[in-house]
């Protein structure tokens, strides 16, 4: 089983969830590239699992907006349309900081101890050995553990999902963006805000961070 951004929590994953997380990252960092067939035999050679798991996956991922199936056609990797952008940064303008916001008032001690080992991790974002993929890999699991800190299963899927959309529009335009690892650094002060409790600050941060994103990639078009 390939490995993939982390994923907070201990609980050991089920099959079909170790294949969810494993496919869902090669959609949204675009190893699957868009419009590609998705082929479930093939899927469950290279994860390593059967056939079922693979099509329970599948069944969440087409929810997600990440596939899609036309009948007597089949099933395909979603087209990345830069005209979601704005309905997506919509959604996320408001959940992002209030996410930020409620992982600061509710984030346990093992919810702090993993964002202060990613704020470590983020010292280092801007070295030149640090590659596209290493950085992308870094801001998803960032914004994983920032989701699941607010201790709301509920707006943590929700962010994920719309995160995992904006995330693919990035890597459309990952060639054409002027400073990807200061985007990445960002994260730092929001951690930190986050890890010393404060709300008001995190919530601010994450707003600003959003309306970041959309101009960077609206600038690169």
């Amino acid at each position: 089983m390939e490995q993939t951004a982390t994923e907070p929590g201990t609980e050991e994953p089920t099959l079909a969830e170790r294949a969810y997380r494993a496919v869902r990252d090669r959609l949204v960092l675009l190893e699957i590239r868009p419009g590609a067939p998705i082929n479930e035999e093939q899927l469950a050679q290279s994860l390593g699992v059967g056939r079922t798991p693979v099509r329970e996956a599948l069944k969440r991922l087409q929810y997600e907006r990440l596939i899609t199936t036309y009948p007597r056609r089949g099933t395909f990797a979603t087209d990345v349309n830069i005209t979601d952008l704005a309905h997506i940064s919509e959604v996320r303008l408001e959940l992002e900081p209030l996410a930020a916001a409620q992982a600061a008032r509710r984030a346990t001690a093992a919810d702090r101890a993993a964002l202060t080992a990613l704020r470590h991790k983020l010292t280092s974002a801007g070295s030149p050995r640090h590659e596209a993929v290493d950085l992308l890999h870094l801001d998803l699991q960032v914004h994983r553990a920032i989701y699941a800190a607010t201790r709301n299963p509920y707006l943590e899927d929700t962010l994920v999902r719309y995160d995992n959309l904006a995330t693919r529009i990035w890597c459309l335009f990952i060639e054409r963006l002027a400073d990807m690892a200061g985007h990445v650094e960002e994260h730092g002060p929001l951690i930190e805000a986050i890890v010393a409790g404060e709300p008001e600050r995190a919530s601010e941060l994450a707003r600003r961070h959003v309306v970041g994103f959309e101009r960077a990639v609206r600038e690169a078009i």
